[in-house]
């Protein structure tokens, strides 16, 4: 619908529009990408067990991360927080920069 259709004239010729309404569909959802970044975590959680570490938050959401904490992830700032070979690594759905190494 055009801005033509929604508009009216007053008595003095002015144009008048109707109050925008905005509409919020609910429940809002996370994005398919951190659905599928939150599933790598619980799925390594469940294939690997605790603890999983993950670079980063996975997720910028503090009840997401405190349950994905209480099953076991540990999330760190950097690599050399996680004990060599004791236990997988996931990185941020944000990516990480080429010198992080394989």
């Amino acid at each position: 619908m055009s801005d033509a259709n929604l508009t009216t004239s007053s008595a003095s010729g002015d144009t008048v529009k109707p109050p925008l309404e905005i509409l919020l569909c609910a429940p809002r959802g996370f994005c398919a990408g951190v659905v599928r970044a939150i599933d790598v975590v619980e799925r390594a959680l469940a294939i690997y067990g605790p603890p999983v570490y993950v670079r980063h938050e996975i997720v910028h959401n503090k009840y997401v991360v405190e349950s994905l904490k209480r099953k076991g992830a540990v999330f760190v700032r950097e690599l050399d927080e996680v004990p060599d070979g004791s236990a997988p690594v996931i990185f941020s759905a944000h990516g990480v920069a080429k010198t992080v190494p394989h």
